[in-house]
């Protein structure tokens, strides 16, 4: 589960809409090893890189991430 205390529906959302993480990393100028810790819930991303995302998208922030609650184990 999310090591960062988010989860990140990206996975979901970029199927969803057919788009290849690959063809997603370049169109947001990314790194493909960054957007796969990001899409994995491994690093949460930077401010810049996260508006490219919400922006490319069309999709607000809380759309792409939710906050985990809290559960005894953390």
């Amino acid at each position: 589960m999310s090591q960062t205390g988010y989860k990140c529906r990206l996975k979901v959302i970029l199927a969803e809409e057919g788009i290849k993480h690959g063809e997603f990393a370049k169109r947001i100028n990314i790194n493909p090893g960054t957007l796969s810790a990001i899409v994995n819930n491994k690093q949460l991303p930077s401010f810049e890189v996260t508006y490219a995302i919400c922006l490319e998208l069309n999709r607000s922030i809380h759309e792409i991430w939710i906050k985990k609650e809290p559960t005894q184990s953390e």
